[in-house]
């Protein structure tokens, strides 16, 4: 999109396209542009945002396994880490 914008700004200095028509539609391609810019950048934090709370989970799931291996609770304390784990990884971010 960005060349589109460069060509479409050459073809206004070079008279191919009037200047009012030409720097109306570049204003238009650059909001745009903004807007895709600024949706995959919200998509991008939101990934990499879940991805850290996700390792985060990983780590005190583990930590807590590691305490509290050979204990009578370790069974139900790992299928309860299971179950938050599960509904981590499909909860919307």
């Amino acid at each position: 999109m960005q060349e589109d914008i460069r060509k479409l700004r050459d073809d206004v200095d070079n008279g191919i396209v009037k200047r009012d028509a030409g720097v109306a539609r570049i204003a238009g391609m650059q909001k745009e542009l903004r807007g895709t810019i600024a949706q995959i950048e919200a998509a991008t934090g939101s990934r990499d945002r879940k991805g850290l709370l996700m390792a985060g989970a990983d780590r005190a799931i583990r930590e807590l396994m590691a305490i509290f291996k050979d204990d009578p609770i370790e069974l139900p304390l790992e299928e309860a880490s299971m179950s938050v784990w599960a509904k981590m990884q499909y909860e919307e971010s």
